[in-house]
């Protein structure tokens, strides 16, 4: 049974904002005008679905008005001057506490804004609130209810961003993702999910501040997407020491591939029946279309790359745990009763390893990135599953990382386009590209949307 919201009559939809700028340049609408549209989602929605943490509707609407201003003169800031976003709790904000999906940090601030949220401010966005995060970006769901089923989970751990794009409250919204954190939950979502190479976009006041973390963008479109991105890296770069996000000021033109690897993951053996032939359906239509698919079962290289990232999600975790056990050490001293249980019994295995452990650990992924980076030589991406298959039922699971957790492994850029649905549900296509060639991955996957009826 699908419990929706007493308010809700209509099926959740995104929002997309680039097309509605042409009406804005003509004058027939207004940032206003879209900003109030949003509004009424979220006063139909929010109470029941809870993505966000807190939120600021006064500051949002000077923000539209003084973008209206803009735009009616014909300087807009950038192509997202008006964007109505919302910001992972996990993301330090100067006007907003920052609260980790914590007990810890309740009012908590930084009294700065990390520097994505800087640079979307320069660019013109509307700033809603922050969304709801699992606990310090990780396991500990914090309640919000996926807007298409509310009984089911909207993932984590960007689960407040997920939630709110895939309603229109907002047109985007910033995730981070060192697992599974972005393309998971814009899946269930049924929003794009972007977790771009690592380093890609600037991390400084973040939290979710792991070797693989990625700072990443849940939108409408797969344009907003982009242009979210694009103009975070203009203004503030990659991370430290790093190029940052390499690709043109707007979204890349659709690009047919000429071949793709089809990666089953650790996922496979458990996707649901129904996702599995979602998926061997867009291969026999790809095939159709010209393009070559190949598998671990028709191509060696492909091979040894499956049998390397099955254990993609553990040596994830022995990494993740040791790069944040001092943090989560601190946290246990404050107050040991306020970390859940999940978070301790993390912390006490991370504190077993040794720092000639995590050396080990590090050398593994390292060897397993350059293992898959030799498959760009024949292959233009790769596609799988963005989840196992819809949003499970219950509150309590975040849902199935397996396919979401290589390309955080091998630091890649991986997209989920909202193509499948399964009893009504929404499941994403996930395209994974290789790193630091973003770009070449988002004109795959305008080609695939068109091709595969997507929007």
């Amino acid at each position: 049974m699908t419990m929706l919201a007493p308010e809700q009559t209509t099926r959740p939809s995104r929002r997309p904002f680039l097309a509605a700028t042409k009406q804005f340049a003509a004058g027939t609408s207004t940032p206003q005008d879209f900003l109030e549209a949003c509004l009424v989602e979220f006063a139909n929605r929010e109470n029941d679905v809870d993505a966000f943490v807190t939120f600021d509707l006064d500051a949002a609407r000077a923000a539209a008005d003084a973008s209206t201003a803009r735009w009616r003169t014909g300087k807009p800031a950038s192509p997202i001057d008006g964007m109505p976003m919302g910001i992972k709790d996990i993301i330090e904000t100067a006007d907003m506490p920052t609260e980790m999906g914590s007990p810890l940090f309740v009012g908590w601030r930084s009294e700065k804004d990390a520097a994505c949220v800087s640079a979307l401010r320069q660019a013109g966005a509307v700033i809603l609130g922050k969304t709801v995060t699992t606990e310090f970006a990780a396991t500990e769901p914090r309640g919000t209810r996926n807007p298409f089923n509310l009984e089911h989970t909207p993932g984590g751990s960007s689960s407040g961003s997920a939630a709110a794009v895939g309603c229109g409250m907002v047109s985007a919204a910033l995730g981070t993702q060192v697992i599974g954190s972005v393309i998971r939950p814009a899946s269930y979502c049924g929003a794009y999910g972007y977790k771009p190479s690592v380093n890609a976009l600037n991390r400084e006041g973040c939290h979710d501040y792991q070797s693989q973390s990625c700072t990443g963008i849940i939108a409408a479109t797969l344009e907003d997407t982009w242009q979210v991105a694009s103009e975070i890296v203009t203004r503030v770069g990659g991370d430290a020491g790093t190029p940052g996000l390499v690709g043109p000021d707007t979204c890349p033109a659709p690009a047919k591939p000429k071949r793709l690897a089809f990666l089953e993951t650790a996922g496979w053996a458990n996707a649901e029946l129904a996702a599995q032939k979602l998926l061997q359906d867009v291969v026999s239509a790809l095939n159709r279309a010209g393009i070559d698919i190949a598998t671990r079962h028709d191509d060696a290289k492909i091979a040894a790359v499956e049998a390397d990232i099955v254990d993609a999600h553990p040596l994830s975790n022995k990494i993740n745990g040791f790069e944040g056990r001092w943090f989560l050490r601190g946290a246990r001293e404050r107050d040991v009763s306020k970390l859940s249980k999940v978070m301790q019994t993390r912390l006490g295995e991370s504190e077993t390893m040794t720092l000639a452990d995590y050396r080990a650990a590090l050398n593994e992924r390292a060897r397993i990135r350059a293992l898959y980076g030799a498959l760009a030589g024949t292959f233009d991406g790769c596609i799988t599953l963005a989840a196992s298959g819809s949003a499970p039922n219950g509150l309590a699971s975040t849902g199935n990382p397996a396919f979401a957790v290589p390309s955080s492994l091998l630091g890649v850029p991986a997209l989920t386009l909202p193509l499948f649905e399964i009893d009504g549900m929404p499941l994403g296509l996930q395209v994974v590209g290789f790193f630091n060639d973003d770009a070449r991955a988002f004109a795959i996957s305008g080609w695939l949307r068109d091709q595969l009826g997507g929007a």
